[in-house]
């Protein structure tokens, strides 16, 4: 009994073991709240931190690093137009509950050449493994039909940044990523996630957390528009005709 005893321990102790064999990524973001005024004309973010290996020893073959950032997510309906008739109508639609209004990844390598499908789709590597929770009531094949034409929308209109090139681990230890944001980026909550991967498989991961206001006039205008939504709509009516009025009566007077 007694030679069982410490094999048994041994046991219990073998994934606690395995788990703090594993690297540990420790994350900082250059700026973790990014303040719009009237000057702003977008962020370049600088994303990086350190790698601690087990024993504090880096291995022979470098690993890889991969950062994704993601705006606030929001819901919403997809429409599908065709020609009914000669006329182009809505005729179906789909809804997504959590698609990022913002999507920017930034990585040492081009994501096919670091992790393979199940585990790009599994952390989200790439805006084609997004998780957009989709509503109920369609089929699979009307699913996947609406998420490709979501993701196209986005890759055209919604601020969308990819930069197989943007990440790298000059030293084996510490590692650094760029990533930039238009202007019109929305404001809300983001977060960067961080993966060590090596061999396709991802080692370590890591999140910080991201914060984009408006201050000042805009910030007024912002809110303005959301509490007192018809009085910010009349005033803008207003504003918009007395404008166009002075501008007749100048030109009137040259």
């Amino acid at each position: 009994m007694r030679s069982v005893a410490p094999a048994l321990l041994l046991l219990a102790l073998a994934p606690l073991m395995l788990s703090a064999a594993k690297p540990r990524l420790v994350p900082d973001v250059s700026q973790s709240r990014i303040e719009i005024r009237y000057s702003f004309t977008g962020v370049e973010l600088l994303l990086f931190g350190a790698i601690l290996y087990p024993g504090g020893r880096a291995p022979a073959e470098q690993a890889d690093i991969a950062v994704v950032v993601k705006g606030p997510v929001q819901p919403l309906v997809v429409r599908e137009k065709q020609k009914v008739a000669g006329i182009w109508m809505n005729v179906e639609s789909a809804r997504f509950r959590s698609a990022p209004s913002f999507y920017a990844v930034a990585s040492s390598r081009p994501l096919p050449k670091l992790v393979d499908d199940r585990a790009a789709a599994i952390y989200e590597l790439g805006l084609r493994n997004l998780q957009l929770s989709p509503g109920p009531g369609s089929s699979p094949e009307v699913q996947r039909r609406f998420e490709s034409g979501l993701v196209d929308l986005m890759q055209r209109k919604a601020p969308v940044v990819v930069d197989p090139r943007g990440g790298a681990i000059p030293e084996g230890r510490l590692y650094r990523a760029h990533t930039a944001s238009p202007a019109r980026v929305p404001v809300g909550n983001y977060t960067a996630e961080t993966s060590l991967i090596k061999d396709g498989r991802v080692l370590a991961g890591a999140t910080r957390d991201i914060r984009i206001e408006k201050l000042g006039f805009e910030r007024v205008v912002a809110q303005a528009a959301r509490s007192w939504s018809l009085a910010y709509g009349i005033v803008a009516v207003a504003l918009s005709l007395l404008l166009g009025w002075g501008a007749s009566v100048m030109f009137r007077r040259r």
